[in-house]
């Protein structure tokens, strides 16, 4: 259930949050679903916990994140300036933080920066680049702003491909919906 509703409307509605209540409502709305399964803490796991671990696994595994974890404000921020479209630079074409308006990740929005992040690479502009070939989500290096010349041309990039998992038990078997 939580893979389906990280989609293009959740996309939208966190692109309008800050012009718009119903957006507003809608994005808390869908990051407060239950997902069906229970976490570690025996509560249940909501959207914006799927979304945080998806994060944490693609972007912050050598930050130090623990297998598993949500990620946080501390692991969103440090990672949020890595994220380029396309290729890499320091303009806001680019550079995926600053092209979508977030000069501040903090407590109040880091799992919605998150949360753009997944739903873009699940079904917004970057899913659609991705199946048609052309603009690619890259992730660089750790801290791009206090790179010299010479590092930021030679740092290395990886590719994000990206498709939500299935629900799975607590055996990681696959759940059917």
């Amino acid at each position: 259930m939580a893979h389906q509703l990280i989609n293009k409307a959740l996309y939208e509605a966190i692109l309008n949050f800050e012009k718009s209540e119903e957006a507003q409502d809608y994005y808390y709305k869908v990051m407060d679903m239950e997902t069906g399964r229970i976490g570690k803490d025996g509560k249940p796991e909501t959207v914006r916990h799927q979304v945080l671990r998806v994060y944490s696994m693609l972007f912050c595994d050598d930050i130090g994140a623990v297998a598993g974890q949500l990620a946080g404000p501390d692991e969103v921020e440090a990672t949020a300036d890595r994220l380029y479209t396309g290729e890499m630079g320091f303009d806001p074409r680019h550079w995926y933080r600053m092209q979508h308006h977030f000069p501040v990740i903090d407590e109040d929005n880091y799992d919605r920066f998150a949360a753009l992040v997944v739903s873009d690479l699940s079904a917004g502009p970057l899913h659609e680049a991705a199946v048609k070939g052309g603009d690619m989500l890259l992730v660089g290096e750790l801290d791009p702003l206090h790179m010299t010349k010479e590092q930021r041309e030679n740092q290395e990039l990886r590719v994000v491909d990206f498709e939500i998992p299935a629900p799975a038990d607590d055996n990681g078997k696959e759940v059917k919906e």
